[in-house]
């Protein structure tokens, strides 16, 4: 008789933003039965999309090497759902986390740091993830924050968080997301987390 193998967890990366323009300025509900809606994506801010995508391909690639298996919203530059479909993806299959990856903006170019929002009841996932990103960028720690106004975080039925990896307004930070080298220790910093919060 075969013993019982176990699936290994799933991780669900949502890189943010890339909304094709037809429908990122489209409504949608914020929460089921919610009457209050929500643009499907309000742009990012600038540089922030193709930022998300290679820090999400680099961390797939950690993850999957470390035996956990990977299902990302988005593959490449564009996407035509919104929120709700992103969160419905992740639903659907499941995941362990649902780990979205964005990057932050600000009308002050001095602000800078990492910080991670988190759904309710999902504090720990986003500590856990929100210290390994920390330490392995040496980055402003910015804290954790719970978020209720989220699209993406109140149509999700799974542990979700929303990583924001730095600024883009900030010009070193900028720089440092736009590099090879950075968005690979960011990665690392994710798969630390993770680890942390699920087993593969």
């Amino acid at each position: 008789m075969l013993a019982h193998v176990a699936a290994a967890a799933l991780i669900c990366l949502d890189p943010g933003h890339g909304t094709i323009p037809s429908v990122a300025r489209q409504v949608e509900p914020i929460a089921p039965g919610s009457h209050v809606m929500k643009i499907k994506d309000g742009g990012g801010a600038p540089g922030e999309a193709p930022v998300a995508l290679a820090v999400a391909r680099r961390t797939r690639a950690l993850l999957l090497a470390r035996g956990y298996r990977v299902a990302m919203t988005r593959t490449g530059p564009t996407y035509a759902g919104g929120n709700i479909a992103r969160a419905r993806f992740c639903n659907e299959r499941h995941a362990a986390l649902m780990l979205r990856i964005h990057a932050d903006g600000s009308t002050d170019p001095s602000v800078h740091g990492i910080s991670t929002l988190y759904k309710s009841g999902f504090r720990r996932p986003a500590e856990l993830v929100q210290r390994a990103l920390v330490r392995a960028t040496g980055a402003r720690d910015d804290g954790v924050v719970l978020r209720t106004d989220l699209t993406g975080f109140n149509w999700a039925t799974v542990p979700a968080i929303l990583v924001e990896t730095g600024f883009m307004s900030n010009p070193r930070e900028r720089r440092l997301l736009q590099s090879a080298a950075y968005e690979e220790k960011v990665a690392h910093g994710l798969l630390a987390g993770v680890e942390a919060f699920v087993a593969p």
